[in-house]
């Protein structure tokens, strides 16, 4: 067993998936502000466990004196998209970014493993401020749509469990299911932008039930009781049709309500 500090050794790692973390969610977000919708689902990271680097590295011939650049994936970002088109658009946003580096970049899903596998892998290079000054450390970003994360999280814990040495039977039945998720992932494709539309829709009735129970809520806090409980109570009967025009139309008489009372106690301007 090495004797290095492991704790230390890792600490740059779990500093790094903390910080990609955090700049592909915010990814996420500036480009549903642009966009109207994000090709990243969700994004998660984890630092590999002390024995599975051990393991890869005796399964791969690298001393433990190498690590740092013979196990790639210490550091690891996994990027959920919805659909596979999103993925390669993804890897487009990440190859433009200044504040990593793409070493290189593995496709498996034009070029799927013999298991079934399917994912878009890049392994960059991104600089850590440690306190004893910049440290370099590799990462590998996993970009894959729900359906092959799900396969792909099933395959690993059956690999697990047989030490890697997967019955026949049992990879065969993997295999179909790659296969499954793989149509599941084309069928998806094929209607996107009926999807898109529906998502979109739910959205924005949602923003509408926000805004108007906020706008009710501020008639209170400028003393309209009786206007915010009329309010609450037309708000009620369109929220039992689910009548979101009405709703629209309903935040606009409230908001010019509110906008009235600011220019009631608004005192006038002296000459």
């Amino acid at each position: 067993m090495d004797s290095r500090d492991w704790g230390t050794f890792l600490l740059p790692y779990e500093q790094a998936v903390e910080e990609l973390k955090v700049k592909f969610k915010t990814m996420r977000s500036e480009l549903k502000k642009l966009e109207e919708y994000a090709p990243i689902e969700f994004v998660t990271g984890r630092v590999k466990k002390i024995s599975s680097i051990l393991d890869k590295a005796k399964r791969y011939n690298v001393a433990l004196e190498d690590l740092e650049t013979g196990i790639e994936d210490i550091a690891g970002i996994r990027i959920m998209c919805q659909f596979v088109e999103d993925i390669r658009r993804v890897a487009e946003y990440i190859r433009m970014r200044k504040d990593l580096k793409v070493l290189y970049e593995k496709d498996y899903i034009t070029n799927y493993k013999e298991s079934g596998y399917r994912s878009f892998h890049m392994i960059v290079e991104y600089p850590v401020q440690t306190a004893l000054g910049q440290k370099q450390v590799l990462a590998e970003i996993q970009i894959r749509t729900l359906a092959m994360n799900f396969w792909a999280t099933i395959e690993h814990s059956l690999n697990y469990k047989y030490r890697e040495s997967l019955p026949e039977e049992m990879r065969g039945r993997l295999k179909k299911a790659a296969e499954a998720a793989f149509v599941l992932d084309n069928e998806m494709s094929s209607i996107r932008e009926e999807i898109l539309v529906a998502q979109k829709s739910f959205e924005d009735d949602s923003n509408i039930v926000s805004s108007v129970l906020a706008s009710i809520h501020q008639l209170y806090f400028y003393h309209l009781v009786s206007e915010a409980i009329d309010a609450q109570e037309r708000f009620n009967r369109l929220w039992e049709t689910k009548d979101f025009e009405g709703m629209k139309l309903l935040m606009g008489e409230v908001k010019d309500l509110i906008k009235q009372h600011k220019k009631v106690e608004e005192p006038g301007d002296e000459l």
